[in-house]
């Protein structure tokens, strides 16, 4: 996964910031139950386009540059909601604002420095298939 930080113009150009390694993706949409006494023999029934729907994703990768790792940890400390590109190949990107709500940093004395991102959606998300 290509994550891609947008820098806030408009119109809004995206930016390569880091990779991810090892990522998971989590799309959720939360139901309202408008189940009654007179539901039909008494079975579930569920408002049609109701509920939150929110996003979050996880991963574990590098960033590309110095300048990639120095806007998200700004943004982590500001407690922004930036817009982001989520590139997903042979699936899709996913776009809009999220929250950074998690940033690690590892490494080894011999090995490179790698991050640890966990974003949460902050807003409406488009989603367009590759």
């Amino acid at each position: 996964m290509l994550i891609k930080l947008g820098n806030g113009a408009s119109p809004e150009s995206f930016a390569s910031v880091a990779g991810l390694r090892a990522k998971a993706l989590s799309l959720n949409a939360r139901t309202i139950d408008a189940t009654h006494a007179d539901s039909p023999g008494q079975w579930r029934e569920l408002i049609a386009g109701a509920g939150v729907k929110t996003a979050a994703v996880t991963g574990t990768g590098i960033f590309l540059s110095g300048e990639g790792d120095n806007a998200i940890r700004q943004h982590f400390f500001a407690g922004a909601t930036p817009n982001f590109q989520l590139v997903m190949p042979e699936f899709g990107i996913i776009e809009g604002p999220f929250a950074i709500s998690a940033l690690e940093y590892a490494g080894r004395h011999d090995g490179e420095a790698t991050f640890s991102i966990s974003l949460a959606s902050a807003g409406a998300l488009s989603f367009e298939a590759l």
